[in-house]
């Protein structure tokens, strides 16, 4: 049966003589690389609160070895500790069987599950499960399955993350502000492998116990350069082509890359496109999980994508794109390029 979060399922492994009795099995599922690392160390720690012996635990795939031979090791009795963890990797391996094989593989792990090896936690790792098989159903009765998706409704997921990536910056001795942590989320699309590294610069840039603020993020986050395509993008979607002009001078003198910058401004009008889709009366929350925004600069984009006609942004995806090709064919004159581009993106 699922448990409800990864503490209490730490607490168990680390307490294995509770009312529940030991864990036998764990599966691990969903495709997040970050949370699945948080979840195989937190595996370790609770199963080996001294430290694990290097040889106690063990990582093998499922498309390299037999699901026979994964569990004759679980059957083996590991060397100098009392415990052992095998991490299987690569579950959608069994699944992809021809019938007969995969019947035959739920066969013999059922009848492993029904008397494991008490000194062995067998991992499971799967990108996802398949409620509709055998196999699955199999695990929903014999193991405990713990999720590594961030569930629920878009507006929830935003709040998961956020709580993540402030969870981040708390283990690497720093505090966040909501709007810094919203920014990271949004800027690198949610995904939590990405966050994760970029959270330990922040820290370490803040210093030990001090707070990563929103502008430390636009100051060390290449991506977050996005958050200078907005302003750039309200101007553009005002034809303000003299303070447009103007904003692209302070840019390339600050540095700023033009193929960097024409890439963040085609982001940007891609999401203006897919604000301008979404269904009447969509709420920024809403919004938020669905685009994997921030709900604050969902906020801006419905703002610019109500006065940006469809057609306008669809050139404009046009002219950027060529651009961008000028750009990457060795054009000696990239600002003359960009020039052009803002001149054509503010025409009528």
């Amino acid at each position: 049966m699922p448990v409800e979060t990864a503490e209490r399922l730490f607490a168990r492994l680390a307490a294995p003589g509770g009312k529940k009795g030991p864990i036998a099995c764990v599966v691990l599922a969903g495709a997040d690389a970050y949370l699945r690392d948080t979840a195989r160390e937190g595996i370790v720690k609770a199963a080996f609160p001294e430290g694990a012996p290097e040889w106690a635990v063990l990582r093998v795939s499922l498309r390299e070895e037999s699901l026979d031979g994964v569990l004759r090791k679980a059957q083996s009795y590991p060397m100098l500790t009392a415990r052992q963890v095998i991490f299987a990797q690569d579950w959608e391996a069994l699944e992809e069987l021809d019938d007969e094989a995969r019947e035959e593989a739920r066969k013999t792990l059922a009848a492993y599950l029904e008397d494991p090896a008490p000194f062995t936690l067998l991992v499971l790792e799967a990108g996802a499960l398949d409620q509709r098989t055998k196999l699955t159903k199999l695990l929903a009765e014999k193991s405990v399955i713990l999720s590594l998706d961030l569930a629920g409704k878009p507006e929830q997921q935003i709040q998961d993350a956020l709580r993540v990536i402030t969870d981040m910056a708390r283990a690497a001795g720093a505090t966040i502000e909501p709007e810094a942590a919203a920014q990271l989320s949004d800027c690198l699309d949610g995904e939590l492998a990405r966050i994760a590294p970029e959270v330990a610069k922040l820290a370490a840039y803040a210093g030990e116990g001090k707070r990563i603020t929103a502008s430390d993020v636009a100051l060390l986050v290449p991506a977050a350069k996005r958050y200078t395509a907005w302003q750039l993008t309200d101007m553009l979607a005002a034809r303000q082509r003299g303070p447009a002009l103007a904003f692209l001078d302070g840019l390339l003198r600050g540095g700023e890359e033009p193929v960097r910058l024409v890439g963040a401004m085609a982001w940007m009008y891609r999401k203006l496109i897919e604000v301008q889709e979404l269904p009447p009366g969509t709420n920024k929350y809403a919004a938020a999980g669905r685009l994997r925004m921030s709900p604050d600069t969902v906020e801006l984009a419905q703002k610019q994508a109500r006065v940006v006609p469809r057609e306008r942004l669809l050139r404009g995806i046009q002219a950027l794109a060529e651009a961008d090709s000028r750009l990457k064919s060795g054009n000696r004159a990239p600002r003359a390029v960009l020039e052009f581009l803002i001149t054509e993106l503010t025409a009528n």
